[in-house]
């Protein structure tokens, strides 16, 4: 008997990748409904007011994977309100002597800047640079035998590695530096097979696509998506959090952008025992602690880069930043934290009050940790911009349990989705030929927790709709 369907698809969580998926869904001409639980649309692509008349990013702020996503791209989202802004320098590291080193959207001009690591670098990342374009959609997605074999063959010989190995490769302790900053956004010790993938893929999508803020806020790339999304004819409905498995519409297919934890307590009576004490095992790295702060100015850097950057790495050397991350993966309150900030209104001066500015950081802490770090992160900003606190004019914080609460996928402040380490970078949420798709027919996961991983580029959610695709069309 043929059963009544009320839709073709419904997608549960509007997250990069619940958009991802019900775009991709859309398009190919299935009827799809998106439903949200908050009142807001984007999961981690959110602004808010803070502060009366500052605009802040509540989760994500720069967008270098959103910008070079290969499916993001492929989409007139310019046509429905989404401009990028990029700083003159991407991302600045700066040092106790009152210098830095600077990621800059010119492959040459960052490789002139590391003096005599200029070959080291260029020899490094060039390969990579050429060859991204080719090798993006093999590698932000499910493990496979790739379509550019040799090419992909050699970004996995560094890639592969671990930060602290790959840093070797450099001769000074700036450019070990930059590359350490850029390979702690993986959340994990730097001395871990695979931490160096994630600090050439973000330097690379540097060089070809820059690490941009999107103009009016995150919250504009999620409001691009879903226009887009409701111009192919797509439905949503907000303020609506999904607690059982039973209030969806039937549909042929339902998707999760959630993680593995939110999957079980929705959908768990429809999926088998093994499959459900697999999805328990799934593990959850380290939590962010974030302020968000008005300021009277700029940040008072002392290196000149600083007060040109969109992104500022704060951690000293290489060497600091790995015995910072190793001690937070293992549990522990690093005194001095490797600090991550981003400086949006000084591009994109609608943000905020005439001469006034907002600034977004965070750093990292070990899971579910209440612990208040603002001194500690403030200290860090002091050390490479004396004066800071003169300019603080209030500050907002968001601890790991209010990030949770603010958005269930965030267990204990892990905004990544889950451990991206080598044990669990494909095998996410479980191991399988086809990480989207569960053991109960119709039932599918898109969220950060399937390969690649977080991060805005939407990549999970489309490889999850391309399964879906495969079974129902």
């Amino acid at each position: 008997m043929q059963k009544n369907y009320e839709y073709d698809a419904v997608v549960v969580g509007s997250g990069p990748n619940g958009l991802a998926c019900a775009i991709q869904l859309q398009r190919s001409g299935l009827s799809v409904l998106l439903i949200e639980g908050s009142e807001q649309i984007g999961g981690g692509m959110r602004s808010k007011e803070f502060f009366p008349g500052y605009l802040s990013d509540v989760c994500s702020a720069i967008h270098p994977m959103a910008a070079g996503s290969p499916f993001f791209s492929q989409l007139p989202l310019a046509d429905y309100g989404l401009e990028y802004i990029n700083p003159p320098v991407l991302a600045a590291h700066p040092f106790d002597n009152g210098t830095s080193t600077s990621l800059k959207s010119s492959l040459y001009e960052t490789a002139n800047g590391l003096g005599v690591d200029k070959g080291n670098y260029l020899d490094l990342m060039q390969p990579i640079v050429e060859n991204w374009p080719k090798l993006a959609e093999d590698i932000l997605g499910p493990f496979k035998i790739p379509k550019e074999l040799i090419a992909s063959l050699q970004f996995g010989l560094s890639a592969m590695k671990s930060a602290k190995w790959l840093s070797n490769r450099f001769k000074t302790e700036e450019a070990k530096a930059l590359f350490g900053g850029m390979a702690a956004h993986s959340f994990l010790p730097l001395d871990q097979l695979s931490t160096a993938a994630v600090g050439l893929v973000l330097m690379a999508n540097g060089h070809l696509k820059g690490w941009p803020l999107p103009k009016g806020g995150s919250q504009a790339i999620a409001n691009a998506l879903l226009s887009y999304f409701e111009s192919l004819g797509g439905k949503v409905q907000m303020g609506w959090m999904v607690r059982s498995y039973g209030e969806i519409p039937p549909a042929k297919a339902v998707i999760f952008d959630t993680g593995p934890k939110q999957l079980i307590e929705i959908a768990g009576d429809h999926l088998p025992s093994i499959y459900k004490k697999r999805l328990q095992k799934f593990r959850y790295g380290p939590g962010v602690f974030k302020i968000d702060w008005a300021l009277s100015e700029p940040v008072p850097f002392t290196a000149s880069d600083c007060r040109k950057a969109g992104t500022v790495h704060l951690g000293g050397t290489f060497d600091e930043i790995a015995a910072t991350e190793k001690a937070t993966f293992n549990g522990k309150i690093a005194e001095n934290p490797f600090v991550l900030l981003a400086q949006q209104s000084l591009f994109d001066a609608d943000r905020v009050p005439k001469g006034k500015q907002v600034l977004w950081g965070y750093c990292h802490v070990p899971n579910g940790s209440t612990v208040d770090m603002t001194n500690a992160v403030e200290q860090q900003i002091e050390r490479f911009a004396p004066g800071f606190r003169d300019t603080i004019i209030d500050r907002h914080i968001i601890n790991t349990a209010q990030f949770e609460a603010y958005n269930p996928n965030y267990i204990g402040g892990d905004i990544n989705g889950g451990v991206l380490d080598l044990a669990q970078l494909y095998s996410r949420p479980i191991l399988s030929v086809s990480p989207y798709r569960t053991p109960a027919g119709g039932i599918y996961i898109c969220s950060a927790s399937t390969p690649p991983g977080g991060g805005v580029h939407g990549m999970c959610g489309f490889h999850a709709a391309n399964a879906v695709l495969k079974d129902i069309k």
